[in-house]
Parts: C-alpha cells; structure tokens; sequence
C-alpha cells in the first residue's frame, strides 16, 4: 500500500519498484492499494489493484494522498487475503488499511520513507500539523509487527523517540545501469564542458525541502572560484522558476529516466546533495556508481557511505556554510575529486538490489511468523 508510485517520480516509488520487481521474480502474486493517478495508469506487475479517490497535497504539487477506503480494502482482502501487508505511507489511504490488516488478523510491515520533520518546515499544512505529526507516526508504527528505515542512524534515532520492533533494510543499486562508462563525450559538448572542464550535477525534486536555496549559494559560490564551471539540474518542481532565475547559466535537464539519467550522472564530475530531508537518499549511491565525487551533509546514505576526503566531503547537518565549502574545495581540485569518484564506484558497487529485495522477504516471513505465533 502506497500513497505514491509510477508515474510518479520519488524516492519511495523508486524503492517500492524495485522491491516489486524483486518479489514478481520470486513468484510472489502482488496487490496495490495507491490513489488514483492523474493519467490512467496500472502497473503490469500485479496480479490486483484497488485505485481509491486522491486528496491533492496542498503546496506539493504533483503528489496525492488516497481517500480512507475501509471498504474497499476490507472487499479486496476478504476475496483475496494476503499473507503480509506492507505500507510505505502514513496518510489516509495508509490508516485505514492499516485498520483494516489488524482487523482482519494481517501481519503489518510498515516502512519509514519520508522524514516529515524536516518537511513540516517548508509546507504551511505539515507546519500547522506538526505538533501532532510526531506522536501519530510512532503509535501509526507501533501498530505494526515491524517498521523498516534505511539506515541504523535512523533506527537508533526512531528507538529514541519511542518505536518498536525498527529493523533496518538498506537501499539498493543498479549497478549495470549506473557506472562510469555511461560517460558521454557528446552530452559533455551539449553543457559546453570539455574533458578538462569542471561539471557539478544535482539530481532531485526542485522543491524548498531540498534545501535548494543553498544550491543556489553553493553554485554561485563554485562558481565564482572557478568561472568556466558547468552546472547540471536534474528533475522539476515548484522552485524550478526561482532556479532558474537565479542560475540563468546552469544547464536544466528536466527529469530524466533510465540510460538518459546514467548518462548525465557519468558524464558530471561532482555531485551535489544539499538536502537534509532523506531518509536515505537513493540519488547518492547513483552518483557514486556512476563515478562521483560527492558534497552532502553527514546524514542518510551519505554518512553511512562516504569517509571524508575519500569518496567525498561531508559537513555538519548544522553547518551550510561548511557544506559550500565542501563543494568549492572539490572544485578547486578536479584531480582529487576525480580520484574521490573512482574510490566512491568502488565502495558502492555491491549494494545490489537483489540483496535488499531478499532482506525484504525475509522480513516479511518474519511477519507472517510472528502473527502465527500469537
């Protein structure tokens, strides 16, 4: 059970694909419970889906949350009961199937993807709810046999505030898609940058919860230390205007999928990943394969991945300004941050996703025996 999935273009959906694919070849039958898409739009992977009625997000464009649908679900699961639910969101459409799974007996894996504390600081709604939005989340979870986060920082920091039962499965990679040999001389020459030239690349939302404003100063600030430095934007969103505005002689690719989107990560030199409201971070590992220095906060995927001055630099969550000068000093030393790349390919490329989908079905068994057990 989802409130986003494909078309949409997420960090969760990104997930959540793979993880389906990943159990489609276990032989596993699949059911989707998600809001209705804007586009008609069913995925071939599963063998039901129930599509329920979609409640814009206000100020996220592009994202909904599902209409509680009780019984819609509890018809869905009489006629067909599965052995395990796992739901990835906790808006309405994840309560009530959430209600539904203990009503009827379902064991229940819950998933940690969204980190709604740092979001609630850029959306007027989540700012208003956000004095309610800590204590719904943990008793939402604890309502479940088990929540997954990405990263033990997270686990030990959900424990903290009271969870139970977190148990951690990672993020996994492409590692055929993503690579250095994706490099395109050709693409280079459409961003005017030859081989010598430096080229920072970001790849997300471009919305304030990904700390945009300071790519902004962070560019400027590259920038201004190396004048003939090209600048590479990947993705869309509400701020993309304001972006373009500010940083009329960067390069805006608009969102990108598949071969098109390893190309641009392989054909960049420095990655840039200014967010601090990832649970994990998907597009970093991407970068690393892909041969990247990286500049991030030492947070998510990031911290857990990259040693200073090895695979990148990192900077204190509570220190911007250090996070520019991490991206200035990559910069200011291709060679070194060339030799980063090369050392951040190779620390990621066994993070395959086959790995983390078998983690998930052992998970999800522990489920199942769990609930039998009582």
């Amino acid at each position: 059970m989802s409130e986003t999935w494909d078309p949409e273009i997420n960090g969760v959906t990104h997930t959540l694909g793979h993880l389906a694919r990943h159990l489609k070849a276990r032989g596993m039958s699949l059911q989707l419970i998600r809001p209705r898409p804007r586009s008609d739009h069913h995925d071939e992977l599963m063998s039901e889906e129930l599509q329920v009625g979609a409640i814009p997000i206000p100020d996220y464009d592009g994202v909904s949350m599902g209409f509680p649908a009780p019984r819609k679900i509890g018809r869905l699961w009489r006629g067909h009961r599965p052995d395990v639910v796992y739901i990835a969101t906790e808006g309405p459409l994840g309560l009530s199937a959430l209600n539904q799974a203990r009503r009827m007996g379902i064991p229940v894996i819950s998933g940690f993807h969204t980190n709604f504390d740092q979001y609630s600081r850029h959306y007027i709604m989540l700012k208003v709810l956000s004095p309610l939005v800590r204590p719904f989340l943990r008793r939402f979870h604890n309502r479940s046999t088990m929540t997954l986060v990405p990263t033990k920082a997270q686990a030990d920091n959900l424990a903290q505030y009271g969870y139970d039962n977190v148990k951690v499965m990672s993020r996994g990679l492409d590692c055929e898609r993503f690579s250095p040999e994706q490099r395109d001389t050709s693409l280079r020459e459409q961003w005017g940058a030859d081989e010598d030239t430096p080229v920072a690349l970001h790849v997300g939302r471009l919305a304030a919860e990904k700390n945009v404003l300071l790519l902004i100063d962070t560019l400027e600030a590259m920038r201004k230390r190396q004048p003939g430095l090209k600048a590479v934007l990947v993705g869309d969103g509400p701020q993309r205007a304001l972006l373009e505005k500010r940083l009329p002689w960067a390069h805006f690719a608009g969102f990108q999928r598949d071969q098109a989107l390893a190309r641009h990560y392989a054909s960049a030199d420095i990655f840039l990943f200014p967010s601090l409201s990832e649970t994990f971070g998907n597009v970093v590992i991407e970068a690393m394969a892909s041969g990247l220095a990286v500049a991030a906060f030492d947070y998510a995927a990031a911290g857990e991945l990259i040693c200073e001055d090895i695979q990148g630099k990192l900077a204190d969550p509570d220190r911007p300004a250090q996070f520019i000068e991490a991206a200035v000093a990559l910069c200011e030393d291709m060679a070194s941050a060339r030799e980063m790349g090369r050392a951040a390919c190779e620390r990621v490329h066994t993070l395959g996703w086959p790995k983390i989908g078998d983690a998930f079905i052992d998970y999800l068994r522990q489920a199942q025996e769990v609930n039998d057990g009582r």
